[in-house]
């Protein structure tokens, strides 16, 4: 498939573009916004990767691709590109987080809902170590009652990896959010209707900090730390048959999808009124 890149504003097209080509498909051009990186910085890029185009408009990337992907660090600008491509009948991968608010992540829903072909997110909703232990619990007719999990940088941009992770091993459905305690980086409680628990431990960090979790299961103890070389293919791996047309199903319902950024934005919420609990049927934006 011919695949446009937009808004290469992070590490990700640098460190998926070799995976994609490894996958088949063809890197046909960028086009670019300007909000981080100069014209300089694009022209580099497309060089550095031999890449043939630089568009300077969507309107002529989706003329010359099948799928676009969305990189922006700016979550405010998915959505409007995102829509802008899927009017032209392009399929759109959105880097995470997928948007910044729940009107954002609504329409996503919406758009599923008319059968747009749009997935994306954090690269840990779909991690090895989280889907061997999910595996391995249904075969014993097991599952997780209790779950932390952690990494620095910060709340959100970064942060969102947490909580992806948190839905990876616990799953969809969470019924409120709750923020515990900041003393530098914050502590969240995510919990689930079942009585299920999760803790999201997030914020700023004096340095990179690995993805973990410890998990408690009905009868067993597991802790991993996530192999970070396996992440982007694990990713693109699940993503690219359903965009490319391979299965008419996405990896996981929208619905699902966007539930690790609909917590973040509840515990954002939380913090902000007190540290009061905050239903995920509430309207947080």
């Amino acid at each position: 498939m011919k695949i446009g890149l937009v808004d290469i504003d992070t590490s990700h097209p640098r460190s998926w573009t070799p995976i994609l080509r490894e996958m088949g498909h063809q890197i046909v051009g960028v086009c670019d916004g300007g909000a981080v990186h100069p014209r300089s910085y694009v022209e580099a890029f497309v060089q550095e990767h031999g890449i043939d185009r630089v568009f300077e408009s969507l309107e002529e990337l989706a003329q010359a691709v099948d799928i676009a992907i969305i990189h922006g660090c700016n979550w405010d600008t998915h959505i409007d590109r995102a829509e802008h491509l899927l009017a032209c009948g392009k399929a759109v991968l959105i880097d995470k987080p997928l948007a910044g608010s729940a009107a954002d992540l609504m329409r996503l829903v919406d758009w599923s809902q008319r059968r747009a072909r749009v997935t994306g997110g954090s690269s840990l909703r779909f991690c090895d170590e989280a889907l061997a232990l999910r595996a391995q619990w249904a075969a014993e007719g097991d599952e997780p009652r209790t779950a932390f999990v952690a990494c620095g940088v910060d709340e959100f941009n970064y942060g969102i990896h947490a909580y992806a992770l948190l839905a990876a091993i616990m799953g969809h459905g969470a019924a409120s959010v709750q923020h515990l305690h900041h003393n530098g980086q914050r502590q969240v409680r995510v919990d689930w209707a079942d009585g299920r628990i999760g803790f999201v431990n997030i914020g700023p960090s004096e340095r990179w900090l690995p993805f973990a979790a410890s998990v408690v299961t009905r009868r067993s103890i597991a802790q991993f730390t996530v192999n970070t070389a396996r992440l982007y293919t694990a990713l693109l791996e699940a993503v690219m048959p359903y965009l490319t047309g391979q299965v008419d199903q996405p990896p996981m319902p929208i619905r699902e999808l966007i539930e690790p950024e609909l917590w973040a934005i509840a515990a954002r919420c939380s913090w902000q009124e007190g540290d009061r609990v905050v239903r995920l049927d509430e309207d947080p934006t």
